[in-house]
């Protein structure tokens, strides 16, 4: 059966019309005869909303009941059995009410997809489980109600449903969003102008994103290489020099001018050896780069201006940044540059902007030296220097009707032989040299033609000649070589340096390290393997690279062992003897920092144990005496009561009784802030936050303090708050109880609340001893009782479990000093943005 095909309504914000697109469709669909139902459709008492839904087949919900009250779900199996051709099911990121067929509805979602039914959804952009933090820096609320990413990014249509912030406000203030209660707080909190012109940009933003995607698969279905000016993007060409962070910064600037720009920066290596650029200035400019918000890539090409053209039709880039080139004016005459030829050759698709810089003709310094040969192209120009040379130096002096002397002409060839040696090298120089000798004898010599000679002193001559031309041609190979060899072995210390300094710092992850050694030996793939022993297969500990990770080291081009029983896999090429020092290093590193993942991930299982051992023996010593105490004092007073030998009168019966009821309280009290910890500590608290006013929770959780020893000031001007009542409750009665344990005699708890921005604060202020700044942490510990605070007083858990709670809801809960003497806790909370009121009768969702 063929999947089902997803399309999604995607808004700013509430209220911009996706469920009216979404029935609208619905409609159209119905008219041209297609089988499409309703599934779940929420119309929120939206009158122009509701209308919309007549006329349409709407599936039955299913009921469920969930602490006492009744909700209403899409019931999936009905909509299986009904098995339309279209589903609506308006959304997606909604949770399902606890005992549901799925947790969410976007998994109920994807069962009707795999049934082979087409659905129609609608979400808003801040429910998308990536922007969460994004959305509550703008807005103040986190948004508890997400969908993946990837669910949405799969869906074959999404269409954006716009509409501008004034005319969303509009709608806001004529009551087709919310109804009038809600219009004021919605339009001054949540609504306001800046919240929706932000949410705005990242919904475009995010389709915007989602269209490239198509766009960059439809080009590479159709093969099409030219560039597309759809949006602006901005390759920087980087060399490893000093001058590549100029160009970040001008492409950064470039970018700024146009909305939606991107900057990718891209560092071509070539394929034979080690890499010709500083890894220390490429790593700072990478840090650069993203920083700015681009992206790195690295990428291996031989032929530069090819590969980077490449490179910047592949990704449909409009503009490229490089810089003058740092080339002195002589070394021209081996080529135009990087800089014209990507010009040159870049057509009428690319702009090519030339940067300048500080280091413009300032040279490019020593190379890196692969191996101790010149290069091809110096050694080809050296041969047409050594041979090509003289013999346009004898038909010159043929034609020239100049008698310039042995000596002279001798010293032209020398001259020649010497260019030959300091361009190509040992053996251009002597094939100069040979060469030059028999031209000399030949053209030059009496008798002239013959190859005789009939001076001994012009033997002696050509002989020292050819001595002169040889020893020369050897020295400045021999220089060339050293100069070859200082480099690569600058660059192999420079390398080394930086790396095992990151190791050291632990600034890098096995990851990090080997795309530094794929990226540094230019190879497609690098895997670090090990194994248990000789017997057992090899297991993969990391890798890098876009190449199938390697199994074995017999199958890579390159295998560098490490110990017995680990080594270091590389594949793309065979690399020489003399990178394999370099590469030994990087292999031994990455067995360091192997370990050192290791340790660290012994060390923290280490620490969690020992928290939860001192956690064991905190409660053994807990229950070996604050809860045998009042147990102590139940059975004394149950054994009392059904005592025959005392007959107890009325006021004795109940003071006992009153015992029992004050232990059995205490016991509760106990067990429940235990319980409250162990899921705490098990991370599976997960509150359900709607608005509330503070008035609702705080006047209940003073109710387990005896009265007079609290004072409660909460103005009736507060805002609401976005948490959970249940939890809230818990977090203020354990604080208030705890600072009326401290208080002297007299001298009642103040619990007062306060707005503070988006923020709205409770303030519980005791006249107590204090906590001195040094404790004020400790105090929120698991089983800490501060100071003098005798046995039998609690086990030390509840400001650890207020602060959970807290914590848990987006708050905080933090100790201060009370001015005069005492210590104040501040209770810190998210006041509600106008966020439609949901589960208004659900409290925390504890599992187990």
């Amino acid at each position: 059966m063929a999947r089902g095909k997803l399309r999604i309504y995607l808004g700013a914000a509430p209220g911009v019309g996706k469920t009216y697109a979404m029935l609208s469709e619905a409609h159209r669909r119905t008219e041209r005869g297609t089988d499409c139902v309703v599934a779940f459709v929420e119309h929120h008492d939206r009158p122009r909303t509701e209308v919309m839904l007549s006329g349409l087949e709407q599936v039955p919900r299913k009921d469920l009941e969930y602490r006492g009250t009744a909700f209403t779900e899409m019931d999936v199996d009905a909509v299986l059995e009904r098995s339309p051709a279209i589903a609506l099911v308006d959304e997606l990121a909604h949770t399902n009410v606890p005992g549901s067929r799925n947790a969410k509805r976007w998994q109920d979602v994807e069962e009707l997809l795999s049934a082979g039914i087409d659905v129609v959804s609608t979400v808003n952009i801040q429910h998308l489980e990536s922007l969460g933090d994004v959305v509550e820096s703008i807005t103040g609320v986190r948004q508890r109600e997400t969908v993946p990413d990837e669910v949405v990014r799969r869906a074959d249509q999404i269409e954006l449903v716009d509409m501008s912030p004034q005319a969303l406000r509009r709608r806001m203030a004529h009551g087709n969003i919310y109804k009038p209660d809600r219009i004021d707080a919605s339009l001054s909190n949540y609504f306001r102008p800046g919240n929706l012109t932000a949410l705005r940009e990242l919904a475009l933003l995010w389709v915007a994103d989602r269209v490239d995607e198509y766009l960059q698969q439809y080009r590479g279905e159709h093969n099409i290489r030219s560039t597309w000016q759809a949006r602006e993007r901005i390759v920087v060409g980087l060399t490893g020099g000093p001058e590549g962070r100029t160009l970040i910064r001008r492409a950064s600037r470039m970018a700024a001018k146009g909305s939606g720009s991107e900057i990718l920066a891209v560092y071509i290596a070539r394929s034979d050896g080690l890499t010709g650029a500083s890894p220390k200035e490429l790593a700072v400019q990478r840090t650069l780069v993203e920083d700015l918000g681009g992206t790195f890539h690295h990428v291996i090409g031989d032929d530069i201006p090819a590969a980077l053209l490449d490179f910047a039709r592949g990704v449909n880039a409009t503009q490229i940044v490089l810089g003058s080139s740092r080339r002195k004016t002589w070394q021209y005459v081996f080529g135009p540059g990087v800089g014209a030829t990507v010009a040159r050759d870049s057509g009428p698709d690319l702009d090519v902007h030339i940067v300048t810089h500080g280091e413009v003709a300032k040279g490019r310094g020593l190379p890196v030296a692969r191996g101790a040969r010149l290069g091809r192209s110096r050694v080809i120009w050296g041969w047409l220097v050594g041979v090509g040379g003289p013999a346009l130096l004898t038909l010159l002096l043929a034609h020239v009707d100049a008698d310039l002397g042995l000596a002279n002409d001798m010293l032209l060839f020398l001259a020649l032989t010497v260019a030959a040696a300091l361009v190509g090298g040992l053996f251009p120089a002597l094939a100069s040299a040979a060469f030059g000798s028999l031209l000399l004898n030949y053209y030059f010599t009496p008798p002239k033609h013959l190859w005789t000679v009939s001076d001994n002193k012009n033997i002696l001559a050509i002989a020292v000649f050819v001595g002169v031309a040889v020893s020369v041609a050897s020295v400045v190979d021999l220089a060339a070589r050293r100069t070859a060899q200082a480099a690569r072995l600058r660059a192999e210390a420079e390398i080394l340096s930086f790396l095992a300094g990151s190791v050291l710092r632990g600034e890098t992850s096995l990851e990090a390290l080997l795309e530094r050694v794929r990226e540094t030996f230019a190879m497609e793939s690098v895997a670090l393997l090990e194994r248990e022993s000789d017997t057992e297969p090899w297991t993969c500990a990391g890798s890098a690279g876009d190449g199938r990770p390697l199994e074995r080291p017999e199958v890579a081009d390159v295998d560098v062992p490490v110990g017995d029983h680990m080594a270091l896999a590389l594949s793309g090429r065979v690399l020489p003897a003399a990178d394999r020092r370099v590469l030994a290093a990087f292999a031994a590193q990455a067995a360091v920092v192997l370990d050192r993942q290791r340790l660290l991930s012994e060390a923290d299982k280490a620490r969690t144990l020992a928290e939860g051992n001192r956690i064991r023996t905190a409660l053994l010593a807990a229950v070996s005496h604050d809860l045998r105490t009042p147990l102590a004092g139940i059975k004394a007073a149950v054994s009392s009561l059904r005592s025959d030998d005392v007959e107890w009168s009325d006021e004795d019966e109940a003071e006992l009784l009153e015992g029992i009821e004050a232990g059995a309280d205490r016991l509760e009290h106990l067990v429940g802030n235990l319980l409250d910890m162990s899921r705490l500590q098990t991370g599976t608290v997960t509150p359900l936050i709607r608005e509330i006013d503070l008035d609702e929770v705080v006047p209940m959780a003073l109710g387990g303090v005896p009265d007079g020893s609290a004072d409660l000031d909460i103005p009736e001007t507060l805002p609401m708050v976005a948490v959970d009542k249940g939890l809230l409750e818990r977090a203020v009665a354990n604080v208030v109880e705890n600072a009326v344990k401290y208080a002297p005699d007299g001298e009642p708890v103040k619990v007062s609340a306060s707005a503070l921005g988006e923020r709205v604060e409770i303030r519980v202020v005791d006249r107590g001893p204090g906590v001195p700044d040094s404790a004020k942490d400790r105090i929120f510990a698991p089983f800490q009782r501060y100071g003098d605070a005798p046995r039998g007083a609690g086990v030390g858990l509840g400001l650890a479990v207020a602060r959970g709670f807290a914590e848990a809801m987006g708050g905080t809960l933090a100790a201060e000093d009370t001015p005069g003497g005492g210590l104040t806790m501040v209770l810190t909370l998210r006041a509600a943005a106008g966020r439609p009121q949901t589960r208004s009768e659900l409290s925390a969702q504890v599992t187990s």
